[in-house]
């Protein structure tokens, strides 16, 4: 329990009801999206950067372990509290503060969330790529602190490609500004990208400089079913090494496929196994017409058994709803629980990865499935189970460990777009090496000596200083 006095502090900083402490409101910021939950001793809801500064020099003071939060939508445990701490979510700063359409940078504050970002920026012609699956959820400051994807990487890259600048509150309370509002800049090291991605264990994110990009005028969207996953991933290495830099190249295998078939605008044949999913865009209506053509002329090739071509907004729609909405369909399989790891692999080895997970699944008894981002070779790997039954839970268990090392054989990576938080720590050394976790821990150690910030994330072990 935090002190009383320390609690009066905070109270006077952030004014009347936006200090938490009565359980049942630490209860609703005790998890996040990974199911893994421990409260908080106390929830704060600041509404500027001087709240947060002051917050955190307590925090500093004192040695009180802070945890920044967005909406809570991670995966993998990074918004997940530690024992003792105080939650700093960021709900409150989320305005969106500027726009402009000559300079083509937005900035915002990071509780904004990513799909309001993208509607506003679309007002002016604009386009914010990072699509993450909870991007009606998320917020820009969660996305920035995992590095978050979506579909749209395989032509447009990740949330790292579109940070030109960051505003962030160090442990020591002090504010900084990294990187520049240009669209170059090559002053000193690149801090701004250190910051990306490190789950809140090196400060609190307080603005963010986006760059963004004309809005493509024309869109295709190409479906198609095949007989079986082998099939499919063909079709997907067909299209990538024919020129075509598609928007999105998701792929759906057999189990994925009939969690969600009614929801889609179409009828799905019964021996349909995979689907392939594909958008091009640009500002060619015959180039992205032409585009469009050649790709469903690789479906066909592969031995589609249902292909088509649409830019009905109302049919893409449904399309794209039963495409976000699969995770949570996976609950349709009754099964009490479900383990997400999130892998990317070279796309030379998707239709391998693809295989092994099968394979996996099949070894240990356990109902595998595998969805995602084939065109840049982030898979989403999913584990249907009993986490009360403590066979299938070893079982799982033993499942990821095999994946992880087959990822890494594949010269792929642990984590394509989720982090590593809580649940990934285990097997970050074996894709990093000891040094350069030596080297991870001395710049976390210069810029939080006292392990105030997110502690016991992302790192392998207990950090110690």
């Amino acid at each position: 329990m935090l002190k009383k006095s320390i609690i009066k502090k905070l109270k006077t900083i952030l004014g009347t009801g936006n200090l938490l402490i009565d359980e049942a409101d630490l209860l609703c910021y005790s998890y996040d999206a990974s199911g893994i939950s421990v409260i908080p001793d106390a929830v704060a809801l600041p509404k500027n950067k001087q709240q947060i500064s002051d917050i955190l020099l307590i925090a500093q003071q004192e040695k009180i372990p802070v945890v920044p939060r967005g909406a809570g939508t991670a995966t993998t445990g990074s918004a997940v509290p530690v024992k003792g701490s105080i939650v700093i979510c960021l709900s409150k700063m989320n305005q969106i503060k500027r726009i402009s359409s000559t300079d083509l940078i937005a900035e915002v504050e990071p509780g904004a969330i990513t799909k309001d970002i993208q509607n506003e920026v679309q007002k002016y012609g604009l386009f914010y790529p990072p699509d993450p699956a909870s991007l009606k959820f998320c917020t820009i400051g969660g996305n920035v602190s995992t590095c978050a994807g979506g579909p749209c990487g395989v032509k447009y890259g990740v949330t790292k490609d579109y940070i030109l600048g960051l505003e962030v509150v160090l442990p020591n309370s002090k504010i900084i500004k990294l990187g520049t509002k240009t669209s170059k800049g090559v002053v000193g090291y690149d801090l701004t990208k250190l910051f990306v991605g490190s789950e809140g264990t090196l400060g609190i994110i307080t603005s963010i400089y986006l760059k963004l990009i004309p809005k493509p005028s024309y869109v295709k969207t190409i479906v198609a079913i095949f007989p079986d996953t082998n099939t499919a991933c063909s079709t997907i290495t067909c299209i990538l090494t024919s020129g075509i830099r598609p928007k999105c190249a998701e792929l759906m295998d057999h189990l994925s496929l009939s969690c969600i078939k009614e929801q889609l605008p179409f009828s799905v044949p019964q021996t349909a196994k995979a689907l392939v999913l594909v958008e091009v865009d640009g500002s060619d209506p015959q180039g992205v017409e032409f585009e469009a053509q050649l790709i469903r002329s690789c479906c066909n090739s592969n031995k589609a058994i249902f292909s088509q071509v649409s830019e009905d907004k109302q049919y893409t729609q449904k399309l794209w709803q039963a495409r976000r909405g699969l995770s949570p369909a996976l609950k349709k399989l009754g099964f009490p629980h479900k383990i997400s790891e999130d892998i990317c692999v070279p796309r030379s080895h998707i239709a391998d990865m693809v295989s092994i997970v099968h394979s996996l699944g099949t070894k240990y008894g356990l109902l595998s499935l595998v969805f995602g981002h084939a065109g840049d070779g982030n898979l989403h790997v999913n584990l249907l189970i009993n986490k009360n039954d403590s066979t299938q839970l070893k079982k799982a268990e033993k499942f990821i460990c095999e994946l992880m090392e087959h990822t890494l054989a594949l010269d792929g990576t642990i984590s394509g777009e989720h982090g590593v938080g809580l649940t990934k720590r285990a097997f970050i050394k074996k894709e990093l090496g000891d040094e350069i976790i030596k080297l991870m821990y001395k710049i976390k150690k210069d810029i939080d000596p006292n392990n105030i910030m997110n502690p016991n994330k992302l790192f392998p072990g207990k950090f110690t200083v």
